[in-house]
């Protein structure tokens, strides 16, 4: 893993009924498409913004609890199908919701400990299939 320069993160959070039963889910592959980490996990009751939210968070987290596996990492591409937090993640607009403000800063606290560029990106959803599976397997009680 010492070569690795690039990470792409796909997440995905969801809720069945907004607020309800919500999970999130994550996949990290290097550039060459090798997977490096999946997780999928269930949160209770909360919104799907949160949800989605928390997935970005937790695949950074896992991002920066790994670091000394990627000595050579330069960047972190974050892909997601929600356009709104890729927006909000990039500056683009505000965040009113206090419990989704609190998730931002500790993204953003993680930012700063992983100490590389890291780009949000927003893709459609057919993009997405991995992490969306992962949201229901957890949903679904089966991760």
């Amino acid at each position: 893993m010492n070569s690795i320069v690039t990470l792409n993160i796909y997440t995905d959070g969801g809720s069945r009924g907004n607020p309800g039963d919500a999970a999130y889910g994550f996949y990290i592959e290097t550039e060459e498409k090798r997977q490096v980490a999946k997780k999928g996990e269930r949160l209770g009751t909360t919104t799907n913004n949160v949800a989605e939210y928390t997935g970005i968070y937790e695949s950074l987290k896992w991002v920066s609890e790994n670091l000394s596996l990627f000595p050579n990492l330069t960047k972190v591409n974050v892909f997601m199908d929600s356009l709104l937090a890729a927006s909000q993640l990039k500056g683009i607009y505000k965040i009113k919701n206090a419990k989704l403000r609190e998730i931002f800063f500790e993204i953003k606290s993680l930012e700063k400990k992983i100490k590389v560029p890291i780009t949000y990106l927003h893709i459609p959803r057919e993009q997405n299939r991995i992490a969306d599976r992962l949201v229901n397997i957890a949903l679904d009680g089966k991760y």
